[in-house]
């Protein structure tokens, strides 16, 4: 078995580690007002590996037998925990699909490549045998991007590129580096700061994701604001196409028809298997810093986060929380001696803002980070909070800053945390224009509500803005409730698709970042249009007609 990190089969996350409310003494009061579960109830563990009935590898031994060769007997692996582990990502509908056992088709065999030659020799032999070929990053994917389709026949080989995991040179002069494609943000990051160098993508998922895999879904990190999404980092590509390789040289900027770049971009292994991305790199700086800040209410925030967008300020991060977010937050704060939020609320803050006049049911948290040299950081914080006084906010300084910065990676864990209770927390993410933002978070919040309405439960929907750009910004919504135990995925789809389909009837796109894969795929006519779905599917067909690369992912 190859030295490769994978996450837990059954969530999130390695074993070991998990989201725990215990130390936090709001959170079982908030849990069942918002969504009438009671978090001292014991939970029902349905995790039993040895339960699950795994179907047979269907790989022919002649195929086999000629993977084998290419990688070594350890690194061509037909266990069943590797192939459950490569069966699916990690959305709600995987883990609730395989705590039920609903494994319909596992992948046959998990490979690992050394090298990209080894890839070319695989990817030549799997289309060659009519083989499905699925990559495989780090599998924290949760659009579906990652599971063969039920019905299909062939073998099915996932390809995990995790031993590609070196950063394999530095431009210093021109601030470039070649990293390979299976290289985990942990990973990437650390060899970059041996160097004296980052990327600056750090992804909600960047504990378990790998560069392949950003480029791959069209990945965007909490400091795109300043660093920009993986689109605008990843400037050179390496993929591998049956008898052939594609190469695209990391050119600042170049005239050369429709972008072969950009049609790599997102393409969730459709177009071949990406093996090495050359990215912009940045000096580490200074001087990070993250600070924490409170608006009266939501329009206050967004109209603030606007005002940024178009100002001289550039931070790194523009977050701010709706109030069912920042109560969410609240509620989740650990006791615990010396300085934290939790003190700060309870030496009279919120007292001082109810009596000048303050809901403190509307207040928002917002989050705004910093880099650069010195002067830089003190300009920037200079701008930002003359623009966010106007809209009313208050500075509430490094702490809460310095918490989510330490926290900002566990978030997932609680969708873990809530299905072992019996429930189910997601997230559904868009972008739109800033002129239609406000009508778009209300239109979903009230599908949202029709949704729990609809199937009976009571529901909760948060939201926050994650990325701010010049025209318009992301929106980031949350959502759970408790779930019907007997079939909790047909209540969940009632839900998903009436925020889904909010954000397209209302200016926004299906996913700002999270791919498209196949839980998406259902609004990609009505994102792109008809004709620009035509255009997609063409792309694909055209280059793989058979479907052995990841078929039924974004078209359907």
């Amino acid at each position: 078995m190859p030295n490769v990190k994978h996450m837990k089969w059954w969530g999130w996350g390695v074993e070991g580690v998990g989201f725990h409310h215990e130390d936090k003494p709001g959170m079982a009061p908030f849990v069942i007002k918002a969504v009438d579960l009671d978090l001292n109830e014991v939970p029902e563990l349905t995790v039993d590996f040895d339960g699950l009935d795994i179907p047979e590898s269907r790989i022919g031994a002649d195929l086999l037998a000629r993977l084998t060769d290419v990688v070594g007997a350890e690194n061509a692996v037909t266990e069943p925990m590797d192939r459950i582990v490569h069966t699916y990502g990690k959305s709600l509908r995987d883990l609730v699909r395989l705590r039920n056992g609903d494994i319909p088709r596992v992948p046959d065999v998990v490979l690992y490549p050394a090298d990209e030659d080894e890839v070319r020799e695989i990817v030549d032999a799997a289309v060659e045998a009519d083989a499905v070929l699925i990559p495989f990053g780090g599998g924290s994917n949760i659009a579906g991007s990652l599971e063969a389709p039920t019905g299909e026949t062939r073998p099915v080989i996932s390809l995990d590129l995790g031993r590609l995991n070196k950063v394999i040179d530095v431009d210093e002069t021109s601030g470039l580096a070649r990293i390979q494609a299976g290289t985990l943000g942990p990973d990437l990051e650390e060899q970059l700061g041996q160097r004296g160098w980052t990327l600056g993508h750090f992804p909600d998922s960047f504990t378990h994701s790998t560069l392949g895999g950003w480029v791959a879904t069209r990945s965007s990190g909490m400091q795109s604001d300043k660093y920009g999404d993986i689109a605008q980092i990843a400037r050179g590509l390496r993929v591998v196409q049956p008898g052939k390789l594609l190469v695209l040289r990391p050119l600042p900027g170049t005239s050369t028809g429709p972008s072969v770049r950009e049609m790599i971009l997102g393409s969730e292994g459709r177009l071949g298997v990406i093996t090495e991305v050359t990215v912009q790199v940045h000096r580490l700086p200074e001087e990070r810093l993250v600070l924490g800040y409170l608006f009266p209410n939501w329009e206050a925030g967004l109209d603030a986060m606007h005002a940024i967008s178009k100002s001289d300020a550039t931070p790194s991060i523009t977050r701010v929380s709706d109030s069912h977010e920042t109560g969410f937050s609240f509620a989740t704060r650990k006791k615990k001696p010396g300085f934290s939020l939790s003190s700060m609320i309870s030496k009279g803050l919120m007292s001082v803002l109810e009596k000048r006049g303050w809901d403190l049911d509307q207040v928002c948290l917002s989050f705004i980070g910093y880099e650069g040299s010195k002067e830089h950081v003190a300009r920037q914080k200079k701008l930002v909070k003359d623009i966010v006084s106007k809209h009313g906010a208050i500075v509430l300084g490094k702490g809460p800053g310095e918490l989510y910065d330490q926290k900002k990676f566990d978030t997932p864990y609680l969708r873990d945390f809530l299905l072992d209770r019996g429930a189910a927390g997601d997230v559904s993410e868009t972008a739109a224009p800033w002129s239609q933002l406000k009508t778009l978070y209300y239109a979903v919040v009230a599908a949202a509500n029709s949704a729990f309405d609809e199937i009976g439960v009571k529901g909760w929907i948060m939201c926050h803005l994650s990325h701010s750009e010049h025209s318009g910004a992301c929106l980031y919504f949350t959502f759970a409730f408790k779930f019907d135990k007997i079939d909790p995925l047909k209540q969940y789809d009632v839900v998903k698709q009436a925020i889904q389909q909010a954000f397209v009837d209302n200016g926004g796109t299906l996913s700002h970042h999270h791919a498209v894969g196949v839980e998406h795929a259902p609004w990609l006519v009505e994102d792109l249009s008809p004709a620009g779905a035509e255009l997609m599917t063409g792309l694909f067909t055209s280059f793989d007609p058979k479907g052995n690369f990841n078929p039924g992912k974004i078209t359907g």
